[in-house]
């Protein structure tokens, strides 16, 4: 599946905020007849080849890289390959539908959309046969062949786990499975949480993922019914009766990965109390903090304005501090369904007040495991990239222990060589690059995104301007065709229609493959959807519904 999936994120930040090496191009509005402004000092066409460039994954890493290069290098053909028939990534399947702001981004996405040198290519997935049935396949190696760079920019799509006893228990979901289920993702469509086993729930994580599923569990049904969340998960959430959610974490709230703009949120839910962390986690002088931790123990000491009650029928969430979870537990009359989850108590060394901590075991003890009773439980703890089917045979390196494309730190792809000194060396992959989370791991927000596939698209354009630079060449992908042979996905259509082996991408013929015009007609009938039910729109939650709007 070549689609960024799940991720926090911030709100689309101005092209211009960024540090001067990543402002220099400003952002047009543009017409069917104009074109990203380009930098004039990188060469159009290279021996009279005009560059293509093929972008696996649409979420926002795929589109800034997308921007950035047609911005850099003259009259660049982009082809964005999506599995699914709806753009966007992480934008329309992982940012909370109570942040509406964050989706801006899209309009400006929309503005690259735009241009007559990109081509979106939806429902089509690269290499991973599709995961629904009206869905193309097309092999990467045919990618490769028609092409003069590739992006990988497919993000992070699996869920890390935890190891141990239990985690099949029923009960027991990723936050990912539970982001996409209330986003519409289709993946998850089906997935029916129960919410009604008990009153207590537990998310073992600490990152901003954890309190948005928390905020989620706490929110007023009412409020969120107003956003664009999918319908299933408003009547589902509506028959909630969680009303205590516990977020563990193995470290301190000085090392807790949350950061001040989503705890004050959590914070200021009405009528929802926040049960006081232990003071001795913090440090006694917080005027000696730099200004960003500093504001935020100040937020955890402060608290709720709702203090926390005996009444029955108030919602109250916590942090709960040094706790390593150790098995998942069931009730001795459901063996199959999580009745409690069982944390083993940690230490930090050197200094519970240091960012940088680590927990280890503490002393063993009668009081060194503790239990919460959690008819539900979410795992929190990441997320993970997966090579492409493709990659082994094709010889493309991934780092299967972090979980990323080897690059050079810049986007380009780097392969182990052996050296005329037989010593073993770094060396390049022509023509191949990443971006986003497939690049550096699943760590930081949209802005940094945003930076991290500017970098990239800039070492592309580098690479590409390097003869008329310095007259040295980087090999690029097909670098032996003709001009004109490189036809991008006017190539790699022809090639996989013509194809009768699955293997080669036969399905293409039969599968529905959407283009921008496309998309502009589900986002409408998402948008009449939700019209008439009093919300921005309504999403399709089956790629079915959303090809049926097609004809």
């Amino acid at each position: 599946m070549v689609l960024v999936r799940f991720a926090w994120a911030r709100p689309c930040v101005p092209w211009r905020s960024l540090n001067a090496s990543f402002s220099v191009f400003t952002f047009r509005s543009l017409s069917t007849t104009q074109s990203i402004q380009s930098d004039s000092s990188v060469p159009a066409a290279r021996d009279g080849r005009q560059f293509r460039l093929a972008v696996i994954g649409s979420g926002p890493a795929g589109f800034y890289t997308a921007y950035r290069a047609m911005s850099k290098i003259p009259d660049a053909k982009v082809d964005m390959y999506e599995a699914l028939p709806v753009p966007f990534g992480l934008v329309r399947f992982g940012v909370a539908p109570d942040h509406p702001e964050v989706k801006n981004c899209q309009e400006k996405f929309e503005e690259v959309a735009s241009s007559p040198n990109f081509t979106f290519i939806g429902n089509v997935s690269i290499g991973t046969k599709s995961d629904h049935p009206d869905g193309a396949t097309v092999p990467l190696a045919s990618i490769l062949r028609h092409y003069n760079a590739v992006v990988f920019s497919y993000g992070a799509a699996k869920d890390r786990k935890l190891g141990i006893p239990g985690e099949d228990l029923k009960g027991v979901y990723s936050a990912r499975q539970f982001v996409g289920w209330y986003n519409g993702l289709p993946e998850h469509a089906n997935l029916a949480p129960d919410l009604t086993q008990g009153e207590e729930a537990v998310i073992i994580g600490q990152g901003n993922v954890a309190l948005d599923v928390a905020r989620m569990l706490l929110e007023d049904v009412d409020v969120l019914r107003k956003s664009d969340i999918a319908e299933h998960a408003i009547e589902t959430l509506s028959k909630s009766k969680v009303k205590r959610v516990h977020i563990v974490g193995r470290r301190g709230p000085m090392q807790a990965a949350f950061t001040i703009k989503e705890i004050r949120e959590l914070m200021r839910l009405p009528s929802v109390a926040f049960h006081p962390i232990d003071k001795s986690l913090i440090p006694p002088d917080l005027k000696s903090l730099p200004r960003a931790p500093r504001r935020l123990m100040d937020i955890l000491l402060k608290g709720s304005p709702t203090p926390p009650s005996d009444a029955s029928n108030q919602k109250s969430w916590s942090l709960d501090f040094l706790l390593s979870p150790t098995a998942f537990l069931s009730s001795s009359t459901d063996p199959d369904h999580l009745a409690t989850t069982q944390f083993a108590r940690t230490t930090l060394t050197p200094s519970p007040f240091d960012p940088n901590a680590y927990a280890l075991p503490s002393p063993p003890s009668s009081s060194s495991t503790t239990t919460l009773p959690s008819a539900i439980t979410f795992r929190s703890i990441g997320y993970r990239s997966t090579p492409l089917p493709e990659f082994a045979p094709l010889g493309i390196p991934f780092n299967d222990r972090w979980g990323v494309i080897s690059n050079d730190g810049r986007g380009r792809v780097r392969h182990e060589e052996r050296g005329a000194d037989a010593a073993m060396a770094m060396g390049a992959f022509p023509g191949l690059y990443c971006a986003g989370w497939v690049k550096r791991g699943p760590t930081g927000v949209i802005a940094s995104t945003m930076e991290d596939a500017f970098s990239t698209a800039d070492a592309i354009a580098e690479d590409w301007a390097t003869r008329a630079t310095s007259g040295r060449v980087v090999p690029f992908l097909n670098d032996d065709r003709a001009p004109g042979e490189v036809r991008g996905w006017e190539g790699v259509r022809a090639e996989a229609f013509t194809s009768s082996s699955s293997s080669r991408g036969g399905a293409v013929e039969k599968a529905r493959v959407v283009d921008w015009e496309g998309w502009k007609k589900i986002d409408a009938a998402e948008r009449e959807r939700g019209r008439r039910v009093g919300k921005e729109r309504e999403k399709f939650t089956s790629t079915q519904d959303m090809l049926a709007v097609l004809g």
